[in-house]
């Protein structure tokens, strides 16, 4: 079988500034970083153009090892599009580092459905995931010399200080160290550690700013810890926002490449969706918008995951207005969750789907809390029988969902027109059919069980002494009305990755509730949830290699 690299290698890639005319960019608008990518200036969103064209957001179903390609559907069906004359911007992630080199060797679509430079955009890009590790690990520079400052020590106290440091790359043994060791000349010692830079506040913070203004008011706010007085600080006290916000006044501006077939691709931004926001920023999707009758984006995992965060944080603080909702489906993932092991998922099994079906109802249903009719895309793989697809097809026309098979993987945007042409039409169809489903006056409690009931399909929330008394804190600076951004497990529905399928009669245990002022959220932790992940026993990296001619292999 040929390899994504190859593929990617293998196709005829555009100029940028052809790229852009595509979207009446003009040349001297672009901030090219070599032929094939360019930053684009916040000057080119127009706010009255924003709400007026459609926005289509594709999550899917609980994924699996197996994978679901729910960035290869976006790319295709993006392509799709463009061919039936729909200007089609795909609006997408930046890939972190750390699963590139650890599970999944490269985050760019797949197949014939993929965004280029591939290499380019699995490896450092135009820089921004550096700048916001830069920004972030400032910032505990400042915290760290302020707390050993003789002159100008605010009385903060190290033990209320949670603001970890970031590095773009798996590394577990790094989680918890200690700091300040070597005597009274090397800083406080104090515990800490290191979290992954795509789950750093200032990458949930960049992907939620209107303009660099904003973006420093947010830097601005980030909440650091109390003083012995229990007197709060933040960052604005060390005077770090503006220093953070020159690291990142490159970052904040999104990127244009190109698909396999030339389709417009913005991408920008890359917050983990089981803990953060998990969407691309604010920015890029109203810079898609602003340019093109559509934008298709995706959010991370699952629907009660990635797209409850987008509907419910992202288009609330944007205004935005989604008009259509996709939800990935696979055949392999509908086994697994019916009860297959992964090692036979590649063996005819229909009734493991017709089992794992009820995964799928329990993802239609959370999209239905939003108020949308979701297309269902059944992304379509060689192992595939006739009778497993049969299964999934006749239960969607018996609800009366809307579906179509996806092969763009195979076939790029030819191989998804079927679902491109449903697609358009369903967003078509709607102006303002877009219901949050939550009020950010509700109590945290209030929020937190809603989400917790409705998507995860829970019985009920328990919360520790912990979470209980940093409610308390939360209402004691004000924070109260933020959204909520609960941070769990994204292997399951529930809050325990060993519930498959759809759980029932569970209870999700919020165990502490993180502060993110400066993003504009709460972060339930339900469960165990780890920030900075660790390499697998065969990482990707043993496959990444490059030859005298400076060719890149193993990126798959």
């Amino acid at each position: 079988m040929i390899k994504d690299i190859d593929i990617a290698r293998s196709s005829k890639m555009l100029p940028i500034e052809d790229i852009a005319k595509k979207l009446s960019i003009n040349k001297d608008d672009l901030e090219t970083y070599g032929k094939y990518k360019a930053k684009l200036p916040l000057s080119l969103i127009d706010e009255k153009k924003v709400n007026k064209n459609k926005l289509i957001l594709v999550t899917a179903i609980t994924p699996t090892p197996a994978g679901e390609g729910k960035t290869t559907t976006s790319i295709g069906l993006a392509q799709g599009m463009n061919k039936l004359g729909y200007q089609t911007t795909v609006v997408l992630r930046e890939p972190s580092l750390g699963p590139v080199f650890g599970i999944k060797g490269g985050a760019a679509g797949g197949g014939y459905a993929q965004v280029i430079p591939m290499e380019d955009i699995n490896l450092h890009f135009t820089g921004d995931l550096s700048a916001i590790e830069k920004a972030h690990n400032l910032l505990a520079a400042l915290i760290d010399n302020n707390l050993q400052s003789k002159t100008r020590n605010l009385g903060l106290d190290a033990r209320t200080v949670k603001w970890k440091r970031v590095m773009d790359m798996n590394e577990r043994s790094l989680r918890d160290i200690v700091i300040g060791l070597g005597g009274e000349t090397q800083g406080i010692p104090r515990e800490t550690g290191f979290d992954i830079t795509a789950a750093s506040e200032i990458m949930a913070i960049l992907c939620l700013a209107k303009d660099i203004e904003d973006l420093k008011e947010k830097l601005g706010n980030i909440f650091i810890g109390f003083t012995f007085n229990r007197k709060p600080i933040y960052a604005r006290d060390l005077k770090a926002n503006g220093a953070m916000a020159v690291l990142l006044k490159d970052a904040i501006k999104p990127n244009l490449v190109q698909t396999l077939e030339n389709t417009p691709a913005i991408i920008h931004g890359g917050p983990f969706a089981n803990i953060a926001q998990g969407t691309n920023s604010l920015i890029a999707t109203k810079m898609g918008l602003s340019l093109s009758e559509f934008v298709v984006t995706e959010a991370g995992f699952a629907s009660e995951l990635g797209a409850e965060k987008f509907f419910d944080i992202k288009s609330q603080y944007g205004n935005l207005t989604p008009n259509a909702a996709v939800l990935v489906a696979t055949i392999r993932a509908l086994k697994y969750h019916g009860g297959v092991s992964l090692k036979d998922l590649e063996k005819s099994n229909p009734e493991a789907v017709r089992k794992g079906l009820a995964n799928l109802d329990k993802h239609l249903e959370n999209l239905q809390h939003f108020n949308f009719k979701p297309v269902v895309a059944i992304n379509k793989f060689s192992s595939d029988t006739v009778d497993e697809i049969a299964v999934i097809t006749e239960y969607l026309t018996e609800k009366q969902i809307k579906y179509a098979l996806n092969d763009s993987w195979a076939k790029g945007g030819e191989g998804a027109l079927e679902l491109a042409q449903i697609v358009a039409d369903t967003a078509n169809a709607c102006n303002t059919c877009f219901r949050p489903l939550y009020d950010f006056n509700w109590s945290i409690e209030k929020k937190i069980e809603t989400i917790a009931i409705k998507l995860y399909g829970a019985a009920s929330v328990e919360y520790s002494l912990k979470a209980r008394n940093d409610l308390k804190v939360i209402a004691e600076l004000g924070l109260d009305k933020l959204p909520v951004c609960i941070a769990k497990t994204q292997k399951s529905l529930s809050d325990k990755p060993t519930l498959k399928n759809r759980p029932s009669g569970f209870i999700v245990n919020i165990r502490e509730i993180e502060i993110a002022a400066g993003a504009g959220f709460v972060v339930p932790i339900a469960g165990e949830i780890m920030r900075m992940p660790g390499l697998p026993e065969v990482p990707s990296s043993e496959f990444i290699d490059i030859d005298k001619n400076g060719n890149i292999s193993g990126l798959f």
